[in-house]
């Protein structure tokens, strides 16, 4: 019989865990010099607390049998897990605002086939702040994220729910809904196949289009007719921009502005983001004021934002940069005889207290030192410690 995984699960071997701690251990160092700290959130939670803000189909959630009468479920994100953590304890004391929160853990989510996924990913919620600051602290962490792992080539592509928003509530109410499901799916063909009235279609064609170089699109949104009565929105975005661009955090074109950028669930208050790099979407996030009240006792709200990144599409888009291989074993110790084991455990542990040696093996079996040698140079293995019953050791290099 074949054992096999259920689909969408995985096996990490040692490398595929070498390069995941490569990618891990340096947007780890950088979360936690800009005051950011971990929390570890479980595994399991009731299917209602998952879903309460509304990010989450109930469906996409692997549900697991219990005792009780609740429903539990996988998490398939983080957001809502940390948003029920934290929604009472910032209540209890105002001087706990902001919290600054990462996170690096695993998650599940149902397919469109009934099939599981399980996957990786590592973020921050930063949550108590709202502003031109917190927004422009979120977007320049994510950068110096990027930077770190070096990846090369990646874009942000930058909305602001709040303001494509009113653009939409501009729209006859009854062609809303079909107008934003398109806008969401940039299904330009599908706007201009609709059945609409001249310049609601030419107005609808136009959000479409609200896509580019952030000084272009903001000042073809200062000059549209439409948009008249949004100077305090777009005057915020623009300033949002103006910030970005005034640090230096990243160079080039990496910041696009696409105010189709959007989700078609109410979850998003503000700014909303993606990261694409060639055929991957290695990140994503947004502002979420709202989402802490479903949590409080007292239904009240806290300004909050973040982001993730997701760990296999961000080690797929930066393949040629990581380890292609294991580190080597620095020494292999070997008793020539019953009678030197002692000598060799002994050896070993004294060489694995010099900070200067990597990883030390031990030979297990009684072999020829011709299949000692041979053994060691496949391993890439630099240098043999032969141990003798009299506890002597004889040094052999193998380079």
């Amino acid at each position: 019989m074949v054992h096999q995984l259920p689909t969408g699960a995985k096996d990490l071997l040692p490398l595929d865990v070498a390069q995941k701690r490569w990618i891990e251990s340096r947007i780890q160092q950088v979360f936690q010099s800009w005051g950011y700290q971990r929390i570890i959130t479980p595994t399991v939670e009731h299917l209602r607390s998952l879903t309460a803000g509304g990010a989450v189909d109930p469906e996409s959630v692997i549900q697991l049998h219990s005792n009780s009468i609740d429903i539990l479920g996988l998490r398939p994100e983080f957001t809502a897990s940390i948003a029920r953590a934290y929604a009472a304890r910032l209540g209890q004391n105002v001087a706990t605002c902001p919290q600054r929160l990462y996170y690096n853990a695993n998650v599940f989510r149902r397919c469109a086939n009934n099939s599981s996924e399980e996957s990786f990913q590592a973020g921050v919620e930063l949550l108590g702040a709202s502003g031109l600051l917190a927004d422009g602290e979120i977007l320049m962490l994510l950068a110096e994220s990027l930077d770190r792992v070096e990846l090369q080539d990646w874009q942000i592509v930058l909305g602001d729910v709040r303001l494509t928003g009113v653009l939409l509530d501009l729209l006859p109410e009854q062609y809303r809904a079909k107008l934003r499901q398109a806008l969401a799916s940039l299904d330009r063909i599908a706007i201009t196949e609709m059945d609409l009235p001249a310049d609601v279609k030419s107005y609808a064609l136009e959000l479409i289009d609200l896509r580019g170089k952030p000084k272009d699109v903001i000042s073809r949104l200062s000059n549209s007719a439409w948009t008249s009565g949004l100077t305090g929105e777009i005057n915020y975005l623009k300033s949002l921009i103006e910030l970005w661009e005034s640090t230096g955090v990243a160079s080039g074109d990496r910041l696009i502005l696409d105010l189709s950028l959007m989700q078609t669930f109410d979850y998003y208050t503000g700014i909303v983001f993606e990261v694409a790099c060639h055929n991957y979407v290695v990140a994503q996030g947004g502002r979420y004021d709202r989402l802490l009240g479903v949590y409080h006792p007292h239904n009240v709200n806290y300004p909050s934002i973040g982001f993730c990144l997701n760990l296999e599409e961000l080690q797929q888009a930066l393949q040629s940069r990581l380890p292609q291989t294991l580190p080597a074993t620095d020494c292999l110790v070997v008793a020539k005889s019953s009678e030197a084991m002692q000598f060799a455990f002994a050896h070993a542990a004294k060489l694995r207290q010099d900070s200067a040696m990597g990883a030390i093996e031990l030979e297990l079996e009684f072999r020829t030192t011709d299949a000692v040698r041979d053994h060691a140079r496949s391993r890439g293995i630099a240098q043999i410690a032969w141990v003798s019953s009299d506890g002597a050791i004889e040094l052999e290099s193998l380079n």
